[in-house]
């Protein structure tokens, strides 16, 4: 079962926004009346130590006090407000639960996402209110895909709209052309694994590993407008594209952008020594 964590922290901010208006508009005032009457009634109630001074002073008290609803929403709404806006507009962190992305991303890093380089969207609606930059080959995305609209997914957008996209004997071509790749290095413990660099645009190169024991699963495709080809580094043990299909660009949740710690389990210690930029 999937925590809708954007729709919950949405309600609550929501509520307790709410909760804090009404007793503003509606019942603020009159316990602030009702401490003015009592003042009234009694006007050195302060300085005097008689009973019936501390009889006053206890009900002035319940009066200036507001009730514990009003207390917890006026606590937790600017802290859970500003929490939604920077989580829904700025940035957003994010686990890596699969080793899809190897070597780029390991299991147990923890990521950052902008949340607007693709534009603004609305939290729970995913409405796009306000259009920036669209995703470029090479990106490291992180969307919500077909077969699983309600959790995030982390892929490398491979093809963009209007690309043919090809791959064949492990060789990515897009629109007729191959993709510089240069191979390294075979993975550390293994020579079943093959490490390399592809470098999709420019000279923004990046990792991918492929297993040399299993099939290269060539394919041939279009790229839908409005849609993106994603693929994961780990070539050959990834579920992206070749298997689910392409992403609509509704479904987009932001660029991967940062690592900013690595922490496999509750029960190992978090490390810093991947903290860095991704390309």
């Amino acid at each position: 079962m999937n925590i809708d964590l954007p729709l919950i922290l949405t309600l609550i901010v929501g509520v307790s926004g709410a909760i804090w208006m009404v007793d503003g508009l509606l019942f603020a005032r009159a316990r602030a009346a009702r401490l003015e009457q009592l003042q009234n009634q009694y006007p050195g109630w302060q300085d005097s130590g008689s009973s019936d001074a501390k009889l006053f002073a206890a009900a002035a008290a319940r009066a200036a006090t507001d009730p514990v609803v009003v207390e917890y929403a006026k606590s937790f709404f600017p802290v859970l407000a500003f929490v939604l806006v920077l989580r829904s507009f700025l940035y957003e962190p994010f686990q890596i639960p699969s080793s899809s992305m190897v070597p780029t991303l390991q299991v147990g890093d923890y990521i950052l996402v902008n949340k607007y380089r693709y534009g603004l969207r609305l939290p729970v609606t995913r409405t796009k209110i306000w259009d920036m930059a669209s995703p470029q080959r090479g990106d490291v995305m992180v969307f919500y895909p077909p077969h699983a609209n309600d959790q995030y997914y982390i892929k490398r957008v491979i093809g963009i709209p209007g690309d043919r996209v090809q791959y064949r004997n492990k060789q990515l071509t897009v629109n007729g052309e191959a993709i510089p790749r240069e191979w390294l290095v075979d993975a550390e413990g293994t020579a079943r694994m093959q490490i390399g660099l592809e470098t999709p645009r420019g000279d923004r190169a990046h990792p991918i590993q492929v297993d040399r024991m299993r099939p290269a699963r060539d394919f041939f495709v279009v790229v839908r407008p409005g849609h993106y080809f994603m693929m994961g580094d780990n070539r050959d043990n990834s579920s992206d594209s070749r298997v689910w299909g392409q992403v609509p660009e509704a479904d987009i949740v932001g660029e991967a952008v940062a690592i900013w710690m690595h922490w496999e389990s509750l029960f190992s210690i978090p490390s810093f020594d991947r903290v860095g930029g991704l390309h």
